[in-house]
């Protein structure tokens, strides 16, 4: 690895000041690849009684069957201690499980020991969530991340796009210095592009690097949040099933000079090598996706109610993750010798830094009332 200009680049935590630390579940059941599964599991949990009922549910010292919480922000679920509760599961949400894995969430307070109210307040079609992961740089999504150890850096720190989680003045400054128009977006864009392994972030006064990093970190971010137009590899190599997958595969390799994903006897090509080498942390995303999907759960636990086949939903995130990680390892990423133009130095002479203590503090964003334990109105 190449070593990095030990320059005065500010870094991520003061560019994008308020962070939060990933919710903390305390039990993998409530999570899966599949949310009919995930239905199927609460049904299975309030069907169950005494005893039956505290074991299924996995208690911690945070969440029992007697715990008191409230609901999550902008979901409806009961309130009534899960000793009492019935009727139907709360509707899964798509969630950010690993990296590149988006797999479903009950979202109920009661199954989740810390759940992060503050970022299920900014959870909206306009919220991009920067994740950070250890020694590969910075994830983006569009989904709520469980991914952990890293913090989680909302994009906004208000419901609908509003009120930017930047340094206060610091795209005034990027304006004046590039001399043209500078939204959030665009920032988070060069962020993506330019970050070093260290979280430091060079920032140029040049406008024609500004306006290259931008266009590779747009393209990335939309590749991580998968919105929009569904991505292609160039030249017609779309990869697709050329021997049908078995109904639960148990096995994953990779053939690298057919570039052949191999699933048992089921296989997938063309599949790049650099989609195949593509890591995370030092983990193959591929490898991981699929681990998530057939690794046999702890008998007798909530978990072993899963698909009892392959479903062909799945097939079809499979060759569109194969066709991200391609494209994705394509970009070309910003030098990271880059020197850092802007400084920190210089950010503390225009006034950007230090930033107050406010901006590393959630907003104030409660516009309706949350209810509490047991129905109560919760007091925010």
């Amino acid at each position: 690895m190449p070593s990095v200009t030990h320059d005065d680049a500010p870094p991520l935590a003061d560019l994008m000041p308020w962070s939060v630390a990933p919710p903390r579940l305390g039990r993998g059941w409530p999570t899966g690849p599949d949310p009919a599964s995930l239905k199927a599991r609460w049904d299975a949990l309030v069907k169950a009684e005494g005893p039956d009922r505290e074991t299924l549910l996995e208690p911690t010292r945070s969440r029992t069957l007697h715990s008191a919480v409230g609901q999550l922000p902008g979901r409806s679920t009961g309130t009534e201690r899960l000793s009492r509760a019935s009727g139907p599961c709360a509707e899964p949400v798509r969630v950010l499980h690993a990296p590149f894995d988006e797999q479903w969430l009950i979202p109920d307070h009661r199954l989740i020991d810390a759940a992060r109210p503050e970022l299920w307040r900014v959870a909206d079609e306009h919220q991009v969530f920067v994740v950070e992961t250890a020694e590969s740089g910075l994830l983006a999504t569009s989904l709520l991340p469980l991914v952990r150890p890293g913090r989680v850096r909302p994009l906004y720190r208000r419901p609908g796009g509003t009120e930017p989680n930047l340094a206060p003045g610091l795209l005034e400054h990027l304006r004046d210095r590039l001399g043209g128009a500078v939204e959030p977006l665009d920032v988070l864009a060069w962020i993506l592009a330019a970050v070093r392994p260290d979280l430091t972030v060079p920032l140029t006064d040049d406008p024609g690097l500004w306006a290259r990093g931008v266009e590779s970190g747009r393209r990335a971010l939309w590749l991580m949040r998968r919105d929009g137009d569904r991505p292609k590899l160039p030249g017609g190599r779309r990869p697709y099933v050329r021997a049908p997958l078995p109904c639960r595969p148990l096995t994953l390799a990779y053939d690298r000079d057919e570039e052949a994903l191999l699933l048992d006897e089921g296989r997938i090509s063309p599949v790049p090598p650099a989609a195949w080498d593509f890591e995370v942390a030092g983990v193959k995303v591929l490898e991981q996706w699929f681990t998530a999907r057939v690794a046999e759960p702890e008998p007798g636990t909530l978990a072993t109610i899963r698909p009892a086949t392959w479903p062909q939903p799945w097939t079809s995130e499979l060759l569109e993750l194969i066709t991200v990680l391609a494209l994705l390892a394509e970009l070309e990423p910003l030098d990271q010798e880059l020197p850092s133009a802007v400084s920190t130095a210089d950010l503390r002479d225009a006034g950007v830094l230090p930033v107050p203590g406010s901006a590393r503090r959630p907003a104030s964003v409660l516009d309706h009332h949350e209810e509490g334990p047991e129905g109560q109105f919760a007091l925010l």
